[in-house]
């Protein structure tokens, strides 16, 4: 047309490859390299999109990997009769000076002093330890509440701060307690007192309290101002002993402030299953209120925990998708991102064309087909 040959000039691969009539179907069309022009603005989208990316597929992958817990209650199935408790206290008193007994709802007084490990040691060896702390409050003494996001990851504040698999993993290990610490040479002036009792699953009151003070019995008759009542606890827990787990009361110090000083903890125990990747053990939560104060001569000092057993069973059950579901849910995630990325680019693309057109129309006299301007007329 007009002496021009189009067979000659144009070059039809540059508009696309010659393929089968399978092409013909092919969703996703592709342009030559030298039709795609690289821009700052798409640079910068693509590096927003691709941190977004990131940012969503750890997300989803950190999500993935602590799985999502189910917690139910339900009434405890069946009849148990025993329940162990397991102790770890430094009284500041003598070993030979205190008494160690539990009575329950059921009229049984158990001797606990024969049934549990006595250690003199000294105090100074327990007070200073790292995680000692009054209850509700951490090493440092700020109040404990639970608030925030960070709350959990400086310490354990019982069992719900930890994952799952975590303890039901830390729970499977073999227990062992811990050893005292040598005097060397050093007078003992404090009393450890350590180990499990298996108690009637019934509510009780577990006691420490001076010789010749809290039952009629003959005997020496402590003087009063040997009464030191001040300790520190490491270890109480009910159920099977697992000191992988961090309870309430654990790592807990109370002083008194006078030779005749009652401390009360009223214990509230619940019974709990946990459940990971078809593992579990079985244990006890609890929560704890504790009440102290200085007492007349009238009353008996000493360490008091009264403790309840509810009738009901927590199981606390963790699951985790398949990898899977897990592979589809990150596609679908990306995806998502890539197609908002693209959008977003398109329509600041268009929105910065629109303010250029604006902005040309209101900056003078138009300029010619070629950028140049416009020749004056001579007069």
């Amino acid at each position: 047309m007009n002496g021009y040959d189009e067979k000659r000039q144009l070059d039809e691969d540059a508009f696309g490859a010659k393929g089968s009539i399978v092409s013909a179907f092919d969703a996703f069309p592709k342009s030559k390299p030298q039709y795609v022009t690289r821009t700052t603005a798409g640079g910068k989208w693509t590096v927003f999109v691709g941190l977004i990316s990131f940012i969503l597929f750890w997300s989803e992958a950190s999500r993935w990997w602590r799985g999502s817990e189910s917690h139910t209650f339900a009434v405890e199935k069946g009849v148990s009769h025993a329940l162990d408790i397991n102790l770890d206290i430094v009284v500041k008193m003598k070993c030979q000076d205190i008494h160690i007994n539990v009575q329950d709802a059921a009229g049984d007084r158990i001797l606990a002093a024969s049934r549990l490990h006595r250690d003199p040691t000294v105090w100074q060896h327990w007070v200073d330890n790292k995680g000692i702390h009054k209850l509700g409050r951490d090493a440092q003494g700020k109040v404990v509440t639970g608030e925030g996001y960070m709350q959990g990851q400086g310490h354990d504040e019982g069992f719900g701060e930890e994952h799952v698999h975590d303890i039901v993993s830390l729970g499977r290990r073999k227990a062992k307690w811990a050893r005292t610490p040598r005097l060397w040479g050093a007078t003992p002036d404090s009393c450890r007192v350590f180990g499990s009792l298996e108690l009637n699953k019934v509510q009780g009151d577990f006691h420490i309290t001076a010789k010749g003070h809290g039952y009629m019995e003959f005997g020496q008759h402590l003087d009063h101002s040997a009464f030191n009542f001040s300790h520190i606890i490491s270890e109480l827990s009910f159920g099977p002993f697992l000191p992988s787990l961090v309870n309430p009361l654990d790592q807990t110090v109370n002083i008194a402030s006078a030779n005749f000083h009652k401390f009360q903890y009223f214990i509230s125990v619940v019974p709990t299953v946990y459940s990971s990747s078809g593992k579990s053990i079985v244990t006890n939560q609890y929560a704890v209120t504790e009440q102290s104060q200085e007492v007349t001569e009238r009353i008996i000092p000493g360490i008091f925990v009264k403790y309840d057993i509810e009738p009901i069973l927590l199981h606390i059950d963790e699951e985790r998708d398949s990898f899977l579901v897990f592979i589809i849910k990150v596609v679908n995630v990306i995806s998502g991102a890539l197609v908002a990325g693209h959008w977003g680019y398109r329509i600041s693309d268009w929105c910065q064309e629109v303010w250029g057109k604006r902005r040309r129309r209101a900056g003078g006299p138009s300029e010619g087909m070629l950028g140049g301007k416009g020749h004056e007329r001579d007069d």
